[in-house]
């Protein structure tokens, strides 16, 4: 093979008896387009229905506060189901779990375009929500299964490119849909991908065989609660005021405990939810690190960006999806990049630590943003963004797997979705708390200097004089003191995740180098 060839290359020397794929699939090429569309599907879902939500509040009858269920119970269902995906793809099979998976995220996003009122399109919401939480882990392990080690860094790149891609395009074409035909079209543009991905699979998909494994109920119970609650705290604690309301409490309470009980149950239980031998592995472990602060960084760039340019810069819901396609381009041409490094005998920690530096320095762009920033601010830094996690993706996920144990690969991958997905809650929930309390923080000191002396067209002290005139104008000093104050609270977030993006580098220093092709099969 001419990759084989090359000197550099981390396949080079090796025996090619060992560079083999774990699975042989008839057609790989064609069976990596079915699992990338059911991979993109259940991405898309992530986001796509966010810019939804108003639309769906009026034609469902529910209230502004009811209505964010929508999205909470997605979340949830998604993340208490993901971790049994190993115990389940032993047990039934990997290729049954992932046509089933599919099937049902097909069926259940048909339903929820269906959904008459909210408790249906929550609870439909629930089921896609659980039917696509095994959808992830099992893409990337069959995706790794099928190809030789030597080509798990191009293939890791085909993979991540639909990951990262996916949650960038959701809002761009689910404002799309919205606006151009109807708010449940973003559930019914699920139905052709997804058939076209289930043709696919049932045809390409090559069987593993299922094993004999206990399932360890209440380890799944424990995490379980842990998981749901640290979500419905994180989702309602802005609605709540946080520890101000017993109700934010009670989840405190209940995913401490769950998940204390749960620690001590996965380290002395005979046969835990997850094999103890993936926590000895150190490069996994450092990756879930790494794959939290990913989730962290770029979700809540990307919960916050939409709302900033919308109500600080009039950007309408197309023209905020086109502004920030280039951080997409910016992922998928570094995704080829680090690809390419590492079949070239690249470090790979090198590349994650560049990645990470890139994406802080990105950070720190925007953070020198102010309220006369144009289009081409948003584009250059959300390109230079893209570049630096499109260089992150890839060598972490290659990097991790190269030492995992073959066997531990589908509960490996579960916990690295579960940890970007937990990072992603998080991350959207604690730079939103942020923004709200820095912008009373700021609107406050702004407000204090705002005097006669400072506003030279208007005599403050004079303004009630005026009545109705005088309310405009103080209306008018209001909003631009709002607007001076939310830019600043949008930057105060941008510095906590330049300094997340920052505190992660060292972390690469503890990984072990290891090639692709180097790991135990």
């Amino acid at each position: 093979m001419a990759i084989a060839a090359r000197p550099a290359s981390p396949a080079a020397g090796a025996d090619p008896a060992e560079d083999q794929p774990a699975l042989v699939a008839r057609n790989q090429p064609l069976l990596m387009v079915g699992i990338m569309a059911a991979s993109l599907i259940q991405v898309l879902d992530t986001t796509i229905a966010n810019v939804a939500i108003p639309h769906m509040q009026s034609s469902l009858g529910a209230t502004a506060e009811s209505v964010t269920w929508v999205l909470t119970s997605y979340i949830i269902a998604s993340a208490v189901a993901m971790p049994a995906t190993g115990w389940l793809s032993d047990r039934v099979g990997a290729k049954r779990l992932f046509i089933f998976s599919v099937v049902g995220f097909i069926l259940a996003s048909m339903m929820c375009g269906m959904a008459q009122n909210l408790g249906e399109m929550v609870l439909f919401r629930a089921l896609q929500g659980v039917s696509g939480a095994f959808i992830p882990p099992l893409s990337q392990s069959f995706m790794l299964d099928t190809s030789k080690p030597s080509r798990h860094p191009q293939v890791m790149a085909i993979w991540g490119l639909g990951i990262m891609i996916g949650p960038i395009l959701g809002p761009i074409l689910g404002g799309w849909l919205t606006e151009s035909v109807n708010w449940r079209w973003v559930f019914y543009v699920n139905l052709p991908v997804g058939a076209v991905a289930l043709a696919v699979l049932l045809l390409e998909l090559p069987h593993r065989e299922a094993k004999a494994r206990k399932f360890d109920l209440f380890g799944f119970v424990m995490l379980g609660v842990a998981l749901a609650s640290l979500q419905l705290m994180l989702d309602r604690g802005s609605q709540l005021d946080w520890f101000q309301s017993a109700e934010i409490w009670l989840y405190a309470i209940l995913m401490g405990s769950a998940a204390w009980i749960a620690v001590i149950h996965f380290a002395t239980g005979r046969e835990p939810l997850f094999d103890t031998a993936i926590f000895a592995d150190r490069n996994f472990v450092i990756a879930l690190i790494f794959m939290l602060v990913i989730g962290v960084v770029m979700f809540a760039n990307m919960a916050l960006l939409p709302p900033m340019l919308q109500r600080l810069f009039g950007y309408g819901v197309i023209d905020t999806g086109i502004v920030l396609m280039p951080r997409g381009v910016g992922v998928m041409l570094s995704m080829q990049l680090s690809g390419l490094l590492m079949r070239r005998g690249f470090d790979s920690r090198i590349i994650v630590g560049t990645g990470f530096a890139i994406a802080a320095y990105s950070q720190w762009m925007m953070a020198g943003w102010s309220l006369a920033a144009d289009e081409w601010h948003f584009i250059t830094t959300g390109l230079v963004q893209g570049l630096g996690l499109g260089l992150v993706f890839i060598p972490l996920n290659v990097t991790a797997f190269s030492t995992l144990p073959g066997r531990l690969r589908t509960d490996g991958s579960s916990l690295l979705n579960l940890v970007r997905s937990i990072g992603a809650s998080a991350g959207i929930s604690v730079t939103t708390v942020l923004l709200a309390k820095n912008i009373q923080t700021a609107h406050s000191d702004i407000g204090s200097h705002v005097t006669s002396a400072t506003v030279n067209a208007v005599d403050i002290s004079m303004v009630d004089r005026y009545q109705s005139a005088g309310e405009a104008v103080l209306s008018m000093i209001d909003a631009e003191v709002n607007r001076q104050a939310a830019m600043i609270a949008y930057i105060d977030d941008f510095y906590l995740m330049m300094w997340m993006a920052l505190a992660a580098i060292p972390l690469v220093f503890l990984m072990r180098k290891a090639s692709p092709s180097a790991g135990p099969r």
